[in-house]
């Protein structure tokens, strides 16, 4: 019996019984969108995650106080005090990788003008901040290399603050807010960049002279980061390598002696999410590859069901000469099909689930290749599960087969 007959011997006896049939289908269905589904949002995430750091710059290389041991206690990198001035004026002078340096200290308060506040946050840096981090001012300027060097009370706010302070449409440029009790004059207005991945408002922030924030909010001398940028990625394990040196020089660190600060780069947060969001993913689509294994153990008892049904019908194919690989073909063939067109629906329903995660704010990206893998799981469920069934319809005795009852 040729390929194509026992094709149409397989589909005539799947469309005798739809409805058990689509019941066969319906756990490789729900398999195949679960799987869909499941690396569509993995997917998705780490193509948000990757997109919100690059916004970020991915060279940009982050210096921060190291812990230190004191009397046996490690202390918070947060307490440490070993990032000063002359810190930020030797990577000035001495970088090569580097192209932007700006000093940084923070802090968190209590926003007001006139009747109106906000929680916000401010941030003193240098004016290589703005390329560092990719901030555009949308109206007004930027403060300027003066306003560092005589502690100036200017700011630039975020769209956020707009919105919180100036409800009405007010123009803030021009305008003085107070922070922790400190006016702040508004000379410019930073272009919105929303929310990041992990959920946090890029836009409720106050950008501020680094030494007006240092002297006039939190009276210190030392910075609680400084921020950097290397020339390119490619360069920036270069760059990392130039800062430490430099800062080992000025912190007078000799031989084997510890750092006492740490220097990260976006590239190294960005490899780390991205591994983070494969394994969330891989777990997610191990769960989901579960149901197709149900589904299979399924198919293979529907068609244990079959060969016992059509029995009659087996004995009479091998009394008129159909070799036992014919009947294990056809059944084989008959697996296949219910496999294959499961997972056809079950692209087309992962596809729509896809989309109603789009719509409810999920990160989603299909990727092609996934739907290829589920077509040959399908493929190889359909052969694997429906080949013991094939086998014992192969074995029958045709004599026993045509008295069976």
């Amino acid at each position: 019996m040729n390929f194509l007959n026992l094709f149409k011997v397989a589909f005539r006896a799947i469309s005798s019984n739809k409805f058990r049939s689509f019941l066969s289908m319906l756990g490789i269905i729900i398999g195949v969108a679960a799987v869909i589904i499941m690396m569509a949002i993995g997917q998705g995430s780490k193509e948000s995650v990757r997109k919100n750091i690059s916004q970020m710059g991915t060279n940009v290389i982050m210096i921060r106080p190291g812990a230190d041991m004191r009397g046996g206690v490690r202390q918070d990198p947060s307490s440490m005090q070993t990032l000063k001035q002359a810190d930020y004026e030797a990577i000035l002078k001495d970088k090569k990788f580097v192209t932007y340096v700006s000093p940084e200290v923070s802090s968190s308060g209590q926003a007001i003008y006139g009747s109106n506040n906000t929680t916000a946050s401010i941030y003193g840096e240098s004016l290589d901040y703005f390329d560092i981090k990719q901030w555009v001012v949308q109206s007004g300027d930027a403060f300027t290399e003066e306003d560092i060097k005589k502690n100036a009370k200017v700011c630039v706010i975020g769209k956020t603050i707009v919105d919180e302070l100036f409800p009405d449409g007010t123009d803030p440029v021009g305008k003085t807010i107070r922070f922790k009790s400190i006016p702040f004059r508004v000379v410019g207005v930073l272009k919105s960049k929303g929310y990041n991945s992990w959920g946090m408002d890029q836009d409720n922030v106050i950008i501020a002279p680094y030494t007006t924030v240092m002297k006039r909010i939190l009276a210190q001398t030392y910075f609680s980061s400084i921020n950097c940028s290397a020339i390119t990625e490619e360069l920036t394990d270069e760059a990392i390598s130039e800062l430490t040196d430099i800062l080992r020089e000025t912190h007078k660190l000799k031989g084997e002696a510890d750092d006492d600060f740490t220097i990260r780069s976006q590239q190294e947060m960005m490899e780390t999410m991205s591994s983070t969001m494969d394994t969330i993913t891989i777990i997610l689509v191990v769960a989901a590859a579960f149901s197709l294994l149900v589904a299979g153990i399924g198919i293979m008892n529907i068609m244990l069901v079959s060969v016992t049904e059509r029995t009659k019908e087996i004995g009479l194919r091998m009394s008129v000469g159909a070799r036992g690989i014919d009947i294990s073909n056809q059944f084989l063939i008959e697996s296949i099909l219910i496999s294959i067109t499961g997972g056809i629906l079950g692209v087309f329903v992962g596809w729509l689930g896809t989309l109603a995660c789009g719509v409810v704010g999920l990160p989603t990206s299909i990727p092609m290749w996934s739907i290829f893998v589920s077509f040959l799981v399908c493929t190889l469920i359909g052969v694997g599960f429906g080949y013991f069934p094939a086998r014992k319809a192969a074995n029958m005795d045709p004599i026993e087969a045509i008295r069976y009852e």
